[in-house]
């Protein structure tokens, strides 16, 4: 499987760059995911979380409050206002998990898209 470069970027710095499988993003309109080559594009993030399927396998979830996506074919670039990584390599995955559901609930987003968001950082702490 080809594989292209994700970089997550917030106010504060990047947080992922590295070479992925795949990317799921939480568009405006809906999730939709990424692969190596896809068509060039430019759309607005929603409230949700970022699945990333990196190189090795491993499954990492960036849980996000908005910002918007540059696809290219080669490339894709996540400029987000703000991000907390989850995986399961983290020391410790609870205060993760919290931070997570206290920046999705942080937002302007609709109540619908805050549930939706925490409901599935919460399936993601179960997971691991």
């Amino acid at each position: 499987m080809e594989l292209m470069k994700l970089e997550i970027v917030t106010p504060d710095g990047v947080i992922f760059d590295a070479e992925v499988k795949q990317v799921t993003l939480p568009g405006s309109e809906g999730e939709f995911g990424v692969l190596a080559n896809h068509a060039t594009l430019v759309s607005l993030l929603d409230t949700g979380v970022i699945v990333i399927d990196k190189a090795d396998g491993k499954e990492i979830a960036v849980a996000i409050n908005s910002g918007y996506v540059k696809v290219e074919e080669e490339k894709t670039t996540c400029i987000v206002d703000g991000a907390v990584s989850l995986s399961a390599e983290d020391s410790d995955l609870s205060a993760a998990l919290e931070a997570a559901k206290t920046l999705l609930k942080s937002t302007e987003a609709s109540n619908t898209a805050i549930a939706t968001a925490v409901s599935k950082v919460e399936q993601i702490g179960k997971s691991f």
